[in-house]
């Protein structure tokens, strides 16, 4: 970014509160080394956008997974949650796993989606409302990791239920992936639950093709932030001078990008 640091104040000013946030972010992340950026940030509303892109690719196995353990195991997970319940996802995206779920309840009060592309957000929620008349679609725009509070539905729920798919519980690291499962167990309160999943270990060729496809979807996913700094922040990153890697850190059981 720019490192003109008489301009900061200007441009702080022409930033909304969420703007502000995302450079502070940006700018502390690109000081340390490694550079590192928070991956919340790749979901803008092209960013998201992409993503549907690809859980649809054919390298991208974990999406058509956990697609078929809903279809198998759903009517149980509705029985779990049991009936009139509020449903609370956490990184919605474009719900498309929550509709199996949503279909096996019994009297479901609400569904909270929560996700940090408003743009997205919304236009999920819209769709929702036209499917689900029967449930109150409650859309929140927040950064999960964080405190948020969740909306009153208009008829009491008998129970909070945290829908966490996709197994992003892996981005994190163990420490932030034990502050988050506490934040859960706030949010969803006595008598809640929480529906996760969790990718297993397997092949590392396998899990590398995933975040490496071959029509490049995930590389421009990557390079879409970038664009966004450009965009929102002011700053002159040429993407092109930039390469898309994945790979399997064996240690820290994990991809990285």
């Amino acid at each position: 970014m720019r490192q003109a640091t008489t301009t900061f104040p200007a441009l702080r000013a022409r930033l909304t509160p969420q703007q502000q946030i995302f450079l502070r972010d940006c700018l502390a992340g690109l000081r340390v080394r490694p550079k590192q950026l928070p991956c919340k940030y790749f979901y803008d509303s092209r960013g998201s956008g992409l993503f549907d892109r690809i859980c649809q690719l054919d390298e991208y196995y974990l999406t058509r997974a956990e697609l078929a353990i809903m279809d198998r195991f759903v009517a149980e997970m509705g029985a779990q949650i049991g009936p009139a319940a509020m449903l609370v996802e956490y990184g919605s995206g474009s719900s498309v796993k929550t509709r199996y779920l949503l279909d096996a309840l019994a009297d479901p009060v609400a569904y909270v989606p929560i996700d940090v592309s408003d743009e997205h957000l919304h236009a999920t929620a819209s769709e929702l409302v036209r499917d689900y008349r029967h449930i109150e679609i409650l859309p929140r725009c927040a950064d999960f990791t964080k405190e948020f509070a969740l909306p009153r539905p208009a008829r009491a729920a008998s129970r909070t239920v945290v829908y966490f798919p996709g197994s992003t519980i892996g981005n994190f690291l163990p420490a932030q992936a034990a502050r988050l499962l506490r934040r859960i167990a706030f949010t969803s309160g006595a008598g809640g639950g929480l529906l996760i999943g969790i990718d297993l270990q397997k092949d590392v060729a396998r899990i590398e093709a995933a975040y490496n496809d071959r029509l490049g979807v995930t590389a421009e996913f990557n390079l879409n932030l970038l664009r966004r700094m450009n965009r929102e922040l002011g700053a002159d990153f040429n993407p092109g001078r930039f390469a898309h890697q994945a790979c399997y850190h064996r240690d820290a059981a994990r991809i990285e990008m």
